[in-house]
């Protein structure tokens, strides 16, 4: 860790916010699955039947998780009617109703990582960078209420780039007003967290890997199980010291 940081100071932390801060796979896994005992439970459609139509609306909604041709709130309904039978496509607003509740459910910051942004807040600025449509995500943030642990939101669906186009990280340390050198970035994906945070010459990268199977790499400087674990591989005793009002951005 010392041959990391030597004589430089941290003065921010970029975290990505799919798979680190919150569990999406797991998250959106889970709400499909208590979607198939709803459907069977309640709507009387046979398991096997409910199950298909979870699993194919979930792959579609990976593919493609929003459609600005269609109101946020109705581009999961249309995806659900499309993967209901035909005789069950009339319940596929209520369903979707009940997929975006229970997906926000099971996204919420836990309690451990709530506490890691606000104690990190106390040394530290603090900034979200996430690929992805800007509907999509800013419907992530702004129904979990995470921008009050952030100095800097950058979604890519905004700008020009996304990660792993060292722009976006640059982008973030103007906004915050300090040196990419100064910075560390913590993500899952090695192919835009961590190249992207090497690209911009931050002063280290943090991999957070979704499977455990996987975390064999040379590219990060570190290398931790679960986001909480972060405190770890900073330095000591912080020389940066939060003294400078919120960013807006």
């Amino acid at each position: 860790m010392d041959g990391v940081y030597e004589d430089n100071y941290v003065s921010a932390i970029f975290f990505d916010l799919d798979n680190t801060l919150i569990q999406t796979r797991e998250g959106d896994a889970k709400a499909c699955k208590k979607l198939v005992e709803i459907l069977h439970r309640e709507y009387g459609v046979p398991h096997d039947v409910a199950s298909e139509s979870a699993a194919m609306f979930l792959r579609a909604f990976r593919a493609r998780p929003d459609d600005e041709s269609y109101a946020i709130q109705e581009w999961p309904a249309h995806l659900w009617r499309n993967c209901l039978p035909k005789n069950y496509r009339h319940i596929a607003k209520n369903i979707s109703a009940e997929w975006l509740r229970l997906r926000f459910k099971y996204l919420a910051l836990s309690p451990d990582v709530i506490h890691l942004l606000e104690t990190l807040r106390e040394d530290y600025l603090l900034g979200l960078i996430t690929n992805g449509p800007s509907r999509a995500q800013w419907q992530k943030i702004d129904r979990l209420g995470l921008r009050k642990y952030f100095d800097c939101v950058l979604v890519s669906g905004d700008l020009p780039w996304e990660k792993p186009d060292q722009n976006i990280f640059l982008e973030a340390c103007k906004l915050l007003n300090v040196e990419a050198r100064s910075c560390i970035m913590v993500g899952d994906k090695l192919e835009t967290d961590i190249k992207g945070g090497k690209d911009a010459d931050l002063l280290s990268t943090v991999w957070v890997p979704l499977y455990t199977d996987d975390s064999e790499s040379d590219l990060p400087d570190f290398t931790i199980q679960k986001v909480t674990e972060l405190p770890e591989v900073l330095p000591n005793s912080p020389k940066f010291k939060r003294s400078v009002p919120k960013a807006t951005c």
